[in-house]
């Protein structure tokens, strides 16, 4: 398998769909599923490679490509840069063909690039999409996050609080000892403290290199044995692990990390006006929106792209809101295959 040349996509892709109406119709899935599918498959040709800059690119080219092809008036709110500068998708893009209805766009073509270039598990594309002006436009910084499955009352963990009172406090809602409480984090030394005060509970520690969309995303799905996630991560994986949850139910909070002047001003410019408040999803996602994720490499939510002698094989994820819709979609790329196999 060959890489193809930077800046080409498949003729055939180009094929403008969606609704016309302003609304955020179910037929979206199609349009988004198509898009995380597109930047998945040009992310996997870098699988194991090394590079993480060349995969991170095909993937935003390819999503790019796709996003201009659907029926809206798309800005990217959230994107993988805050100035004009290819080949990232940066915030204040405008995307689609301009004959649909105005939208927030929150994107990451490569969450995990990394996870990407070593061939490690849990890489996605995704995104999210909601009406115009319903999504937080944060800043490329850091964000402080908590977040736990559904089906507890409100307020049963706070980012205010110790780590440790909030594990104890989960398990006594889960109606289970501490010790069978799994907290998940990424693997940064700023998180050591963090780790100390869970494991003092007796509470297990579960760590992830990259990938915190999915990490969020897991404490909502039981068999990941994911009970709670703490931690800092990036504000635009935030954002979209909030729409996540948003569709599929979950209480998550957080704050941006906003430690110096340049970071204010920059938060200001965008809307920002208090650097210290605590975000509910709701604070975040607003209204309708959609999430979508494609596996680039095999990992606990989505089994990776996968190449074969004639065909290539994607599974994705395409969530709704307002009905709490989850769809997973296994699907064979037979044409794309011959456009990229030797």
């Amino acid at each position: 398998m060959k890489p193809e040349k930077e800046g080409t996509v498949p003729k055939y892709a180009a094929v403008p769909r969606g609704p016309q109406d302003g609304d955020l119709d179910r037929s979206y899935h199609l349009d988004f599923l198509r898009v995380t599918e597109a930047a998945a498959l040009g992310a996997a040709r870098w699988v194991g490679k090394g590079d993480r800059t060349s995969a991170d690119q095909a993937a935003c080219e390819a999503m790019r490509a796709h996003l201009n092809q659907v029926n809206m008036c798309g800005t990217i709110v959230i994107g993988e840069g805050e100035l004009d500068e290819a080949p990232m998708l940066f915030i204040g893009e405008k995307v689609g063909n301009k004959k649909g209805p105005k939208v927030d766009i929150a994107v990451d073509p490569l969450e995990g690039t990394t996870l990407c270039a070593k061939n490690m598990p849990g890489a996605i594309a995704t995104l999210a999409m909601a009406e115009e002006g319903t999504l937080l436009h944060a800043p490329d910084v850091y964000m402080e996050k908590i977040a736990i499955g559904p089906g507890y009352p409100k307020g049963i963990v706070d980012l205010d609080a110790p780590p440790e009172q909030n594990i104890l406090n989960l398990a006594k809602a889960k109606g289970v000892k501490p010790e069978n409480i799994t907290a998940l984090l990424l693997d940064r030394p700023r998180h050591a403290d963090i780790i100390a005060a869970v494991r003092k509970t007796g509470a297990a520690v579960a760590l992830i290199t990259d990938g915190d969309v999915a990490g969020v995303i897991h404490c909502a799905e039981p068999k990941t044995g994911i009970d709670i996630y703490l931690g800092i991560g990036g504000a635009p994986e935030g954002v979209l692990a909030a729409a996540a949850l948003r569709c599929i139910g979950g209480q998550m909070q957080c704050r941006l990390v906003l430690d110096t002047d340049e970071k204010r001003e920059r938060a200001f410019k965008m809307g920002i006006k208090d650097p210290r408040k605590k975000y509910e999803i709701e604070d975040m996602v607003r209204g309708d929106c959609l999430f979508a994720a494609t596996g680039v490499t095999n990992g606990a939510m989505l089994n990776g792209v996968k190449f074969g002698k004639d065909v290539i094989e994607t599974e994705t994820v395409v969530m709704r809101s307002v009905t709490g819709t989850v769809r997973r979609i296994r699907a064979e790329h037979r044409q794309f295959a011959k456009f990229h196999l030797d």
